[in-house]
């Protein structure tokens, strides 16, 4: 079981939940509809394993989540523990003045996945995730023929290592999945 390691004893997953997720690189985004699109922006706090997020339905642009996500994985680079506190705009206002690596990218909900194509320095980057309640239906999914490789354990591809990421790295990492930006 993946424990929170910094929880006092007892509490290790009182507060947090387990994060099943898998994650695929794409070399495009899909063609077939989206049923909701936002657009999302995420600050990852310098020196932290927290993220703050401003989500926007880019249908109805009053329609926007604020919060603030605290991400441990576990031992194996994996997904692991995932805390969300959702916040008002006066919250977020204020949490946006920490220094923090950015990322901006629309994310297409095209069930199962969530298809996230990347702007500014990630431009060209597509990646999909899919989240599970259970760990079997997790280990039994079938990625979509669309999917380049997994890249649920690599941790270049995680949200605050791209989130540091240079347009010259990230060319460099597509290259090695044969994808030219």
């Amino acid at each position: 079981m993946t424990e929170h390691p910094d929880a006092p004893a007892g509490k290790a997953t009182k507060y947090a939940r387990v994060e099943r997720e898998r994650r695929f690189l794409l070399r495009d985004v899909p063609e077939e509809t989206p049923t909701r699109r936002v657009l999302i922006e995420d600050r990852y706090l310098r020196g932290t394993r927290l993220r703050l997020r401003r989500s926007t339905n880019l249908d109805d642009p009053d329609d926007v989540i604020y919060k603030l996500t605290q991400k441990v994985p576990a031992a194996d680079g994996t997904p692991g523990l995932i805390t969300n506190t959702y916040l008002s705009r006066a919250e977020y206002d204020t949490l946006a003045a920490i220094p923090a690596d950015t990322i901006r990218k629309t994310r297409a909900s095209i069930p199962p996945l969530g298809v996230d194509r990347f702007e500014g320095a990630l431009r060209g980057l597509v990646l999909a995730e899919a989240e599970f309640d259970d760990e079997v239906s997790q280990t039994g999914f079938e990625p979509p023929v669309e999917v380049v490789v997994e890249v649920t354990a690599d941790p270049r591809f995680t949200g605050g290592a791209l989130a540091r990421m240079t347009a010259a790295g990230l060319a460099e990492l597509l290259r090695g999945f044969a994808i030219r930006r």
